[in-house]
């Protein structure tokens, strides 16, 4: 029997890994899985290279709980260790550097900045362990098995083994505040969440189901009644993962039903089907597999995150995937494989890295190439769609330059009688009836086509395109679309998009023409003083308009800029901070031209009665007709009807 110290440079490198670097105590399962799972493909390669007598059939790796002797085994049929690679691999933990390391985590339970440079998975056995040993035999030719040992000292044995399979065997003693790890239920969460897609099959219990060599027999008796015998059932071994998930096939060999199924084995609780798939594939400059779901979005931002899982050759790591995936883009769902991700030694954070850009680059490039292929193939199918996928790109475009650039093309924007336009194809559509006197192109858009249906109604009547515009941060989006086009578009056209309810629809696209008020300046001043005395001066100030004659007397607007400073900054952004705070000021804008105006100078005793209805119908048609003002209207309305 050998005795002996584990090499390490401070001794306290067990307490160290238990406290400090491992913050989740259960992804030590994980880590032995890939140990074992990467001493298997080990094999693998040796035989598929001829090397000695290795002979690799159908490995796979066995965990067995024995709950009476507080064990846990994990078994591999991979290539084993010798004494003296036992000595390398497990004893001698070369830490470089390891009183610095100490000294910079003592005090954090984060880890961070060491993956790669310290070989410690295996130690990770110690969170839950009391006691560990490790029984292995290499693939090696005469060479003997052996037994290590140890407690979680930096003492050790090491002794020969009557094993016979080439393999490891690692032997849990769980420790008494670690006694979760011997439930059933547990470990079949650990291996669903940490291994369901590990490359190589791994046993956890057995399983009956029905023999499929038999078929129950069905007889009649004398009075014609059947009886079928039961079903023969046997006994396999429960394999707990998928060692062949879609993400690690071709594009070309997968179709339609086999995303759909892959993504039911990923989201078993999500009943909806994704829209549509990206499936990742690149070798250069870095590995990178994995397929990427749109799922149905709902039109705000209040969607949950993390649902994209990130792996490392088949091993999960995180399902928060910041940094790795662009911001706009982890509202979806799917898969990313990559070995070249740069992680700290317990797997659980991403480090700082150029690689991780360019990943990010890269993902965002390929969902901007897909966007594009399914828009040209397609576009009938991608404007249905378009309402279920708008937040994710309206927020790309937000905040990808690269990504606004090439969404431009397939990005859309709806009308209120659901037509559908690209950016072009809108100015090209408008440009003669939309162009104002100024010069600018007038991009009129509603936000709730119910809400402000009047408006909408008026702007149509004058020839207009109203654009449907409900997206929660639509107010940043056509700031920078206003911003971006203006500069970028060939004839330096100024683009503005005015909301249809903001002012009156002459003013809302000025043309040279002018309507002449059916009123003298002395009567719009009395027409002005009596207004102003009846509403409120705190909410409305107003404006006097000489509109056609067909349109309503009173119309409420708020000023674009204004309103969309206030979404902007209740969205983030917007840079006018407090505004949100500022009490809500209107426009009133009053009809010169409507006939109401005669009857209320001419009116005395209904004068207040008049402008009162006329300002609530007004305030009915914004929406903002409430509480007592509301059951006032009620009553005068009908008192009217009297």
């Amino acid at each position: 029997m050998a005795k002996g110290t584990i090499n390490v440079s401070v001794e306290n490198i067990f307490p160290l890994i238990k406290k400090f670097l491992y913050s989740d105590h259960e992804i030590f399962l994980r880590e032995l899985i890939s140990n074992a799972t990467d001493a298997t493909l080990k094999l693998k390669h040796l035989s598929s290279i001829g090397e000695g007598k290795v002979v690799y059939k159908n490995p796979q790796i066995e965990i067995k709980i024995d709950k009476e002797g507080k064990k846990l085994h994990i078994i591999d049929q991979g290539v084993g260790m010798t004494k003296e690679e036992v000595g390398k691999y497990i004893n001698e933990v070369a830490f470089s550097g390891a009183e610095e390391f100490l000294e910079k985590y003592k005090d954090s339970a984060k880890d961070s900045g060491i993956i790669g440079h310290f070989g410690l998975g295996f130690y990770s056995a110690f969170m839950v362990a009391e006691r560990v040993e490790i029984i292995t035999k290499s693939y090696l030719e005469n060479e003997d098995a052996v037994k290590w040992e140890c407690d979680g000292s930096p003492e050790f044995t090491l002794v020969k083994d009557k094993r016979k399979e080439v393999g490891t065997e690692i032997i849990l003693h769980i420790a008494e505040d670690s006694t979760e790890f011997l439930e059933e239920h547990r470990i079949n969460e650990l291996l669903s969440k940490y291994n369901k897609f590990m490359p190589i099959p791994i046993k956890f219990g057995t399983k009956e189901i029905a023999d499929p060599k038999h078929t129950p027999k069905t007889t009649k008796d004398k009075d014609g009644k059947e009886t079928t015998e039961p079903q023969k059932m046997i006994t396999v071994d429960n394999i707990v993962n998928n060692p062949n998930p879609a993400w690690t096939k071709q594009p070309a060999d997968l179709k339609k039903e086999d995303y759909t199924s892959f993504y039911r084995e990923l989201y078993p609780m999500q009943f909806e089907e994704p829209l549509f798939n990206i499936h990742l594939n690149v070798d250069y400059p870095f590995n990178l597999t994995g397929i990427l779901y749109f799922p149905k979005m709902k039109a705000n931002l209040d969607v949950q995150k993390d649902r994209i899982q990130l792996y490392q050759n088949q091993v999960f790591v995180t399902d928060n995937v910041e940094g790795i995936v662009p911001e706009f883009l982890q509202m979806l769902r799917g898969v990313i494989d990559s070995p070249d991700i740069p992680l700290n030694v317990s797997r659980s954070y991403l480090q700082a890295d150029g690689a991780v850009k360019k990943i990010a680059s890269y993902i965002t490039k390929k969902v901007g190439d897909k966007l594009q292929s399914l828009f040209k193939k397609d576009r009938a199918e991608f404007e249905k769609k378009w309402n279920d996928i708008k937040i994710v790109i309206e927020y790309g475009m937000l905040s990808e330059p690269k990504f606004f650039e090439k969404a431009q093309k397939f990005a859309l924007f709806p009308t209120v009688d659901n037509t559908y336009f690209t950016f072009d194809e809108l100015k090209t559509k408008v440009k003669d009836v939309q162009t104002d006197k100024d010069g600018n192109l007038v991009l009129l858009y509603a936000t709730n086509a119910e809400e402000q249906h009047g408006y909408t109604e008026q702007a149509k009547e004058k020839g207009y395109e109203v654009l449907l515009l409900d997206s929660p941060i639509v107010s940043h989006l056509i700031q920078k679309f206003e911003t971006e086009n203006s500069e970028m578009s060939a004839d330096k056209t100024p683009i503005k998009f005015v909301r249809v309810d903001s002012d009156s629809i002459d003013n809302l696209i000025k043309k040279d023409e002018e309507h002449i008020s059916k009123l003298s300046d002395d009567e719009k001043g009395k027409l002005k003083e009596i207004v102003e005395g009846i509403v409120p001066k705190e909410k409305y100030t107003v404006q006097l308009e000489a509109l056609d004659s067909k349109s309503n007397p009173f119309t409420i607007t708020q000023p674009e800029f204004m309103r969309r400073m206030k979404e902007m900054q209740a969205t983030g952004g917007g840079g006018m901070m407090g505004m949100s705070n500022f009490p809500e000021m209107y426009n009133l804008v009053v009809n010169t031209n409507n006939e109401l105006m005669q009857k209320i100078l001419k009116a005395k005793g209904k004068r207040e009665e008049y402008v009162s209805q006329a300002l609530d119908l007004a305030k009915l048609s914004q929406n903002l007709l409430k509480g007592k003002d509301l059951t006032d209207f009620i009553k005068r309305s009908f008192d009217l009807l009297k």
